[in-house]
């Protein structure tokens, strides 16, 4: 781990603190995830958790240049209701949390923002924030990532099943590397794993990125899982979370030298 010299988590800093880091630390990176099921072996929060232990290895790598934001713990999932525990929010009032962060920081100096998303559910209203950013607040520089397609070749290396994606393989290695202890192996199960399990309307929306046809997750995965959790490990984690790691941090790096 990188060694700190200094606070880089908003959260953690005074108000003197932050003032002075505006000048030090022009990017704020605000990890967002959700609250909703993650089959029968992870937690509810597993998105809110992968991105902000990624968020803090960014924040460590480039200690003092950056300041971690206010997470966004919960997002858009109404697709995961009917399965217990799930919590969600609309999209007008995901974007309205989202614009009033920046809001608040840019009030204090802050331009740029970067939000990283465990979910991908997040990613159709974050798009809709940086359109409205650019009438609303044309001095404003926002940028956003899911965090698991900035590692995607190596998770298409890890042998993925035809049908993959919400707590199967990828999310349950990521989790193996950053909070093994909140894994319950013992209770993985594979969800749906080919388009030969799913019915006709649900076999195409799997079958094609484009267009696109948002189900209920219930429709889809009769234990909320798709692929197989039980095939990875935290080695297989580790090595997206590095790439992912690395890919935010080079990027966020060229930013700051612009």
């Amino acid at each position: 781990m990188t060694d700190i010299q200094q606070p880089y988590r908003l959260a953690e800093l005074t108000t003197e603190e932050a003032a002075e880091a505006v000048t030090r630390a022009s990017v704020v990176i605000i990890p967002a995830g959700a609250y909703e099921q993650h089959g029968p072996g992870m937690p509810i929060a597993t998105d809110t958790i992968r991105a902000e232990r990624i968020a803090d290895l960014v924040g460590a790598r480039l200690a003092g240049r950056v300041v971690i934001g206010p997470p966004l713990p919960v997002g858009v999932s109404p697709h995961h209701m009917a399965f217990a525990g799930t919590v969600t929010l609309t999209t007008t009032t995901f974007a309205a949390v989202v614009r009033e962060y920046v809001e608040s920081l840019r009030r204090h100096g802050w331009r740029r923002f970067l939000v990283l998303t465990g979910h991908g559910g997040n990613n159709a209203t974050l798009t809709t924030v940086a359109q409205d950013l650019l009438v609303s607040h044309p001095d404003v520089r926002f940028a956003w990532t899911p965090v698991t397609s900035l590692a995607s070749g190596i998770v298409a290396q890890m042998g993925v099943s035809e049908v993959h994606g919400h707590s199967g393989e990828a999310e349950t290695a990521q989790m193996l590397a950053l909070a093994p202890e909140l894994v319950h192996q013992d209770r993985l199960k594979p969800g749906t794993v080919s388009l030969d399990e799913l019915g006709p309307e649900s076999r195409l929306a799997r079958s094609f990125s484009q267009p696109t046809l948002t189900l209920p997750y219930d429709e889809l995965s009769a234990n909320g899982v798709l692929g197989d959790p039980t095939s990875v490990t935290a080695e297989d984690g580790q090595a997206i979370v590095d790439a992912a790691v690395d890919r935010v941090s080079a990027f966020v790096e060229e930013w700051l030298d612009l």
